[in-house]
């Protein structure tokens, strides 16, 4: 019983991919992270602007302090600390968990990345792998051999033409 198991995963065939290689490849994604950097560039300076307000009042508020009636005091406390919360509002609407920022990039990456999915699919049981891991960002895959490196067969999948050596 225990011969029958150590054969069977001898027999198998495993490879791997590093999905963040790949997508660096792909003129398409290149094309959103810039769209993206755009939207993000656009947004902070949106955020730049308030936070300058923010400074403003704060200023005003200092240099004239001595000036103003404990009720002007408040109301002028209660403006800077609306716009304080105006900016973290703005904030995460558009870079929070659930802000526009990430579900722009989730709508332009997931056909992307379906696509790069499929021709790992595709490589992957063309060769008759068994198993095929991602090296990208937080593997646990300490150590691969370059051979089972299937890169290259996944941009050749993609229609990708390569540039020099492999991955």
């Amino acid at each position: 019983m225990i011969c029958v198991s150590i054969t069977a995963a001898q027999d198998q065939k495993i490879g791997y991919v590093n999905t963040d290689q790949i997508l660096a490849q792909m003129s398409e994604y290149q094309g959103i992270q810039e769209q993206l950097s755009t939207l993000s560039s656009e947004w902070n300076k949106q955020l730049d602007k308030i936070e300058q307000e923010i400074e403003q009042l704060k200023e005003d508020f200092k240099a004239k302090e001595i000036l103003y009636t404990e009720e002007l005091k408040k109301q002028k406390q209660q403006e800077i600390q609306n716009k304080v919360q105006q900016r973290q509002q703005y904030l995460d609407e558009k870079f929070g968990a659930e802000g526009e920022y990430f579900q722009k990039q989730k709508e332009l990456l997931e056909p992307i990345q379906r696509k790069v999915f499929e021709a790992i699919n595709k490589v992957a049981n063309d060769q008759n792998f068994d198993f095929v891991f991602d090296r990208a960002q937080n593997s646990n895959m300490l150590y691969s051999e370059q051979e089972w490196n299937l890169n290259d067969e996944v941009l050749q999948a993609l229609g990708i033409s390569l540039n020099g050596g492999g991955n």
